[in-house]
C-alpha cells in the first residue's frame, strides 16, 4: 500500500460575516491577513499564524454546504490554538466577544484542552500544553 505523508496546514470555516470573524482571530489570538476574495461561490478572509492557513467563507449558495449539519454531519467541528498563556488567552477571548464553552484546565494533562466559541459559534481549544505530537513552533529546523 502506498502511504502519502502531508502537513494539516489550512482550515475552512463557514461564517455569516469573513470580515467581523476575521477581526476576532486576528485581535485574540494575533492571527495576520493574507487576503481577501470576492469569488462567484463565497466571499471570504484568509488568515495565518504562519504555519496554518485559516479561511472564513460565506457560501453563497447551499451546493458546497451538504445537508443536515446535524450531530451526524461531519465536517470541522473545532481547532485549537497552543498558548503561551492561558490566563491572558481567555482574557482576550472574552473580550474579543468568546464565550466559555467547556472544560477547565487542570495540570499539564496534553490530551485536554478548554474549549470555547468565537461569536459565530465555532468551537475551538486553548492549551498549554499542546497536543501529544504537535509542535509548537512547527517542525524543527533542517539539518544541513
Amino acid at each position: 500500500m502506498t502511504k502519502a505523508t502531508g502537513k494539516l496546514r489550512h482550515i475552512a470555516l463557514s461564517v455569516p460575516d469573513p470580515e467581523k470573524t476575521a477581526e476576532f482571530y486576528m485581535s485574540t489570538f494575533g492571527m495576520e491577513k493574507v487576503t481577501s476574495v470576492k469569488a462567484p461561490m463565497a466571499d471570504g478572509v484568509y488568515l495565518t499564524d504562519g504555519t496554518i492557513n485559516l479561511a472564513l467563507l460565506r457560501y453563497k449558495d447551499d451546493r458546497p454546504m451538504g445537508e443536515g449539519k446535524t450531530k451526524d454531519w461531519f465536517g470541522v467541528h473545532h481547532f485549537g490554538f497552543w498558548v503561551d498563556d492561558v490566563d491572558d488567552s481567555v482574557k482576550a477571548i472574552k473580550e474579543n466577544g468568546g464565550d466559555w464553552f467547556m472544560g477547565e484546565m487542570e495540570g499539564d494533562n496534553v490530551f485536554y484542552e478548554m474549549k470555547y466559541t468565537d461569536p459565530n459559534g465555532t468551537i475551538f481549544d486553548i492549551t498549554h500544553t499542546g497536543w501529544g505530537g504537535a509542535r509548537k513552533d512547527g517542525p524543527p529546523p533542517a539539518e544541513d
